[in-house]
């Protein structure tokens, strides 16, 4: 069909539907039947009754063009591969980039119609559309000084660079031949590639300030506006046994404002098929509500726009979030995008010398739009490593605290990869009082699958060990490593403590609705204690605390956004408040007080057990506080001050000394007052901190152990250097790294990832009320301060 048949069908094609997608939904319908056959067309969401919409007659010869690809994310327990699109994009491969296609009909009734553009991209064009080939010339180009390199430093097409032979190309399938607005094109093309390859490539171009910038933007969005028929991109999410052995969610996090069917979500994990259509060009990002982590996103470009589209505005599913793509809040939620998807960008640690740190992100020029509404052109590549300073240096680690812990502090490297396994992960032993690495359980007999939590019982013989991608607890003797024995508890078991008065665990299931009691040893399941009603959402409980007296048993809710306080010995249970994504817990010494970790809400909600315990801002006593993360920092413009974001692991220290919660966005730990309830300290964390708990300090206080998906180490905190019950001046005392060395005792070997993928914490003696009192008497135990023993209680014990 040549150019010039082309034409617009003005009765059909300009009905209009909800938000103006009406006329795409019907042409898109026609052309899946005519041109991509029955199937593909199941795929695309319509509006309009199919007999409503004409069918073109049967075409002899092949269609000239094969209509919109989907894009598949197939869910996986790989480490980085968790959303895996089947290609990689500067190292990640959780990442999909597509085209909106545009339905461009000749005669719709009897002459062949046409898509521009193939939805998801894979092969040459891939690599065109995010500059695949340029990734390492781009990533070496550095700063010289204070100087900015320039786009003409990058030594690349700049045309090519910025899409701009893209947005030619779409231009001239679109436009009849003799258009005189191409040639307009090819010269505003010339004088913006000459205008831009003197400006500095790593600071945004405001499109609106640039001469033949505006000009430009103004002259597609026109060719746009007169032939709008822009088509669903079709993405598929599958969970199979293949690759998975449990379920999973695609819930998504982040979207264009205004895209229809947004936010796509589920009613619960799944094991099958999802499919969405993405409606507008922008952003979209989606995540398991089960494995937070897990990450997937999609790129949608409208290939008549220079660069990649972000879009204008973005929802953020947190705090009800609409802000500008030009926005702080984008870039680090993109930052901790292309940190957790790609072991590269991972922080490896040495403890014999500094490394540095240069964390690679695609080298896609993004059409972003700032809080005016002028469009920004960056280079992400440039941009982000402007922005947060890379390279950085990771100074030398191995520093020990200068006083010995008590006892042994174990905590999941969920990352390591194995050679006698297919599943990632170990439960690692840290000696606190040499300091050193001293066992890794990886279990290759069993394919431990993702180890993510543990606990000890009473007489500290086992160690508990929940798999998080799979459906068993895990039992190994303490003194061996060896497999005692496995139990099926339920999907996706996430955090095991034991009751403090019969030795029987709580296992909560994140994939489930339920929290499981297992006899002691885990010779049987004893009792299933509901979270949520019947006629609620699976609540997918994560990872829940317990108090001492054994009364009270409190579980976030990621996919109810409450808790649950369950009363123990009844098995009843009443709801709580919490922020947003509620997603770990912590409990003050007497069982008076849960505190929640909002990992989407960037929060921490304080609810009392029963009466009330939560200390408000003027001192008062309160059922509830909500205590702000986000008092310095604002999503659109940045920081003004500290601040923390998608916060995990949250502890009350045994003594209620001090509270610890690791937040993941911001690389840093939120230091609270138990007794105030404020914020009163900051502390800096590594890439993917996670893992926060307590142990004894030996002669008197405690240490917190921070642990991080994404960093080959371990940091110990003081969380009360001077003993005044004051947080404020609590102290990184040590910094560890978490590999195995030649003497650590394993049953494997480590193939990949050593020392990474740091996830729950426990120590052996359990310093914690009612807990600690029955911890055996020995060698190690008997370390432990009269206070130490009994943390409520002292004044009246010692």
């Amino acid at each position: 069909m040549s150019a010039a048949g082309r034409r617009k069908v003005p009765t059909m094609l300009t009905f209009k539907g909800r938000h103006g997608m009406g006329r795409s939904v019907a042409v898109s319908s026609a052309l899946a039947l005519s041109m991509i056959g029955v199937a593909q067309a199941g795929a695309v969401a319509s509006d309009t009754p199919a007999a409503a919409v004409p069918v073109a007659a049967p075409m002899a010869a092949p269609p000239v063009a094969f209509g919109p690809q989907a894009a598949l994310f197939t869910l996986k327990d790989s480490q980085g591969n968790w959303f895996d699109t089947g290609t990689d994009i500067s190292g990640t491969r959780s990442l999909a980039a597509a085209v909106m296609p545009t339905a461009n009909p000749g005669g719709l009734l009897g002459d062949t119609a046409s898509v521009i553009g193939q939805g998801a991209l894979s092969g040459a064009d891939l690599n065109n559309m995010m500059n695949l080939d340029m990734a390492e010339k781009i990533h070496n180009v550095q700063a010289s000084g204070a100087a900015s390199p320039t786009y003409a430093d990058l030594g690349v097409d700049i045309a090519k660079l910025l899409n701009l032979d893209t947005v030619r190309s779409t231009a001239a399938s679109l436009l009849p031949v003799g258009d005189t607005r191409l040639g307009e094109l090819d010269s505003l093309i010339s004088q913006f590639v000459a205008e831009v390859s003197t400006s500095p490539a790593d600071k945004p171009l405001n499109m609106l300030t640039s001469p033949s910038g505006s000009k430009l933007m103004a002259l597609t969005k026109g060719i746009r506006a007169a032939d709008a028929s822009l088509l669903p991109v079709t993405i598929n999410f599958d969970v199979n046994e293949a690759e998975t052995e449990t379920s999973h969610f695609a819930s998504a996090i982040i979207w264009p404002d205004g895209a229809e069917g947004m936010p796509f979500d589920q009613a619960g994990a799944f094991i099958g098929s999802r499919t969405v259509q993405l409606t507008k060009p922008g952003l979209y990002a989606f995540a398991c509500k089960v494995h937070p982590y897990m990450l997937g996103a999609v790129a949608v470009d409208d290939p008549l726009t220079p660069g990649v589209d972000f879009g204008s505005d973005l929802r953020i599913k947190s705090r009800g979030m609409n802000v500008p793509s030009y926005s702080d809040i984008v870039f680090q939620l993109v930052q901790k995008f292309f940190v957790i998807t790609n072991p590269g960008n991972w922080q490896h640690f040495s403890d014999s010398s500094d490394t540095e740190w240069n964390p690679g992100f695609a080298p896609a020029p993004l059409l972003t739009f700032d809080q005016s509404g002028a469009p920004q052109l960056i280079m992400l590549e440039t941009f982000m490593k402007d922005k947060f300073s890379y390279p950085t240096t990771l100074k030398q680690v191995g520093q020990k605290p200068a006083t010995p812990g008590v006892g042994q502090v174990w905590f999941d490297t969920q990352m390591e990869r194995y050679a006698g396994k297919t599943k990632s992960g170990a439960a690692t032993m840290l000696n606190a009082e040499t300091w050193s690495i001293d066992r890794k359980i990886a279990a290759p007999e069993i394919n431990m699958n993702n180890p993510h939590n543990m606990w000890t019982d009473k007489n500290e013989k086992y160690i508990y060990q929940t798999e998080w991608f799979s459906n068993m607890l895990d039992v190994f003797d303490r003194q061996t490593g060896k497999l005692v024995r496995r139990i099926e508890v339920g999907p996706g078991p996430t955090h095991v403590m034991t009751r403090t008065d019969t030795d029987q665990m709580h296992v909560a299931l994140g994939g489930g609705g339920a929290v499981m009691e297992v006899a002691p040893g885990a010779t049987r399941i004893d009792r299933r204690l509901a979270v949520s009603s019947p006629d609620e959402l699976i609540a997918h409980p994560h990872a829940h605390w317990m108090s001492g007296n054994a009364k009270w048993m409190a579980t976030p809710n990621v996919n109810l956004y409450n808790a649950s306080l369950v009363n123990i010995k009844k098995g009843t249970f009443v709801h709580k408040p919490t922020g947003e994504f509620p997603i770990a817990t912590g409990m003050n010494p007497t069982g008076s007080k849960t505190y929640m970790a909002d990992f989407l809400g960037a929060s921490i909600s304080c609810f009392s057990n029963e009466k009330a315990a939560c200390i408000a801002d003027d001192g008062s006593k309160v059922d509830y506080k909500k205590i702000d993360l986000w008092n310095e920092y604002d999503p659109i413009s940045g920081a003004s001050g500290n601040f923390g974001g998608l916060g995990i692991q949250i502890a009350v220290a045994p003594d209620n000394s001090g509270i610890i919660n690791a937040n993941t966005l911001t690389s840093n730990l939120t230091i609270l007052d138990p007794k105030t309830d404020k914020i009163v300290a900051w502390l800096p964390c590594h890439a993917g901190c996670h893992g926060v708990n307590f142990g004894a300090k030996k002669g008197g206080g405690y240490y917190a152990y921070i642990t991080s998906k994404f960093a080959n180490v371990i940091d110990v905190i003081d969380i009360d250097p001077n003993g005044d019950g004051n947080p404020s001046d609590a102290a990184i005392v040590g910094s560890l790294l978490t590999d195995s060395t030649s003497a650590t005792a394993m049953d494997d070997s480590v193939t990949e990832f050593n020392g990474f993928g740091g996830q729950g914490v426990m120590t052996v003696p359990l310093a914690y009320e009612g807990w600690v009192q029955n911890a055996p008497k020995n060698a190690t135990n008997n370390q432990l301060t009269c206070k130490q023993r009994n943390p409520v209680k002292f004044k009246s014990k010692c």
